[in-house]
């Protein structure tokens, strides 16, 4: 245990999108909630020293530098938060729980199932707290499904269906950046958005047993580009390269516990611009859930009075919501960036408690090997069993 309002001090590898959300996370955590320990924003780290100057400025970081090693060998520096393209996650991962450093990383966990688990190993050998950033879990309604499932509210689970759609690539002059690259991201909208929705299912209703999938590359080449903040981008039309990620992935899945699970990720669905939802269907009820309307959740029982039966609305702001209780009052609704408040807290409730909190690097490797799983059936278009 630690004594309270110690500081812990941070260290980020990486600066834009992710960069942004988890500083700010760092920031408004000790305004909203009671955490043990005080987040303290030390170095930020990029390879672009003008861009990561302005980050650290801009997000408040007491300094920056243009080598993550030099963060990782600080004496000042006890947490490792990694925010950086998906290839580099393991080689830094790796060397920050030599150094002894608690890490926080960006999903997915890493490029192959290999890599996953010597971090993990890494992880466990230097007895460091770890965590995954699957954010999703931590939106106050997603917590409240989990309660009434666990508590038997919705029966036994026959159906889970997911969809994570996004569309911010149909464009064909969309630029190749990092993310439509296999051998910076792994996989496109399977590991980008389409992890999300694996590990949702994992944390509601269970593991996998075996999972059937195909995938699809609608645009083949596209101009040479570069991420230029949030997903924005700039190419040059000029010079093409070939795509070599999915676009797209349809999923049939079976789990441990019997239940039947279909899932869609793409970024080729024109209109949503950020559509992550899931439907749960029970014996005894079911639940609703959508990104874009985090804060409702939709549920139905099936022993409410005939006449009355359907699917009820709700706001899950109430001081007996998770989370709640630290904002606003009922009905004044939090948002997207809230959710890594909440995953931060807990990171850091970890450290401060002697705890492993979760996801972690375990939750990453079991979902690195859904996503190995998911391409080799698309490839051999054949059922494939989960060890």
């Amino acid at each position: 245990m630690v004594e309270r309002n110690k500081s812990i001090r941070i260290g980020m590898i990486g600066y834009q999108f992710m960069g942004k959300a988890h500083s700010h996370a760092y920031r408004d955590l000790p305004f909203y909630f009671d955490n043990p320990l005080k987040p303290e924003l030390k170095v930020i780290a990029g390879r672009n020293e003008s861009a990561v100057k302005e980050a650290q400025e801009k997000f408040g970081w007491e300094s920056y530098e243009t080598d993550w090693l030099k963060v990782i060998e600080r004496d000042d520096i006890d947490v490792i938060d990694i925010v950086t393209p998906n290839h580099t996650h393991a080689e830094i991962a790796i060397a920050a729980a030599e150094a002894g450093k608690h890490i926080i990383t960006e999903k997915p966990l890493a490029l192959t199932v290999d890599e996953a688990q010597k971090m993990l190993e890494a992880v466990k050998k230097n007895n460091v707290k770890h965590m995954i950033c699957h954010n999703y879990r931590f939106v106050p309604a997603v917590q409240f499904a989990k309660k009434l499932i666990e508590e038997g509210k919705i029966g036994r689970v026959f159906h889970y269906r997911a969809n994570y759609l996004q569309d911010f690539i149909i464009d064909p002059n969309f630029p190749l950046v990092w993310r439509l690259k296999k051998e910076v991201s792994g996989s496109g909208a399977l590991g980008d958005i389409g992890a999300h929705s694996l590990d949702l299912a994992r944390f509601l209703i269970g593991e996998f047993s075996e999972v059937t999938a195909t995938m699809e590359t609608f645009i083949k080449q596209r101009p040479i580009g570069e991420m230029t903040g949030g997903l924005s981008a700039k190419g040059d039309s000029s010079k093409m390269g070939e795509v070599t990620v999915d676009d797209a992935v349809a999923v049939i899945a079976r789990f441990e516990n019997g239940a039947l699970g279909t899932f869609e990720a793409t970024r080729f669905a024109g209109g949503n611009r950020n559509k992550n939802k899931f439907e749960i269907n029970g014996k005894k009820g079911s639940i609703r859930w959508d990104m874009e309307n985090m804060n409702n959740l939709e549920v139905y029982f099936a022993d409410d009075a005939e006449g009355e039966q359907g699917f009820r609305l709700i706001n899950c702001t109430e001081e007996t919501h998770p989370y709640a209780g630290a904002y606003w009052p009922a009905g004044h609704i939090i948002g997207y960036e809230h959710t890594f408040i909440h995953l931060i807290d807990e990171f850091l409730r970890g450290i401060a408690g002697d705890y492993q909190p979760a996801p972690n690097f375990e939750d990453g490797v079991k979902n690195q090997i859904l996503l190995e799983a998911i391409e080799k059936s698309a490839e051999e278009r054949r059922w494939i069993k989960l060890d």
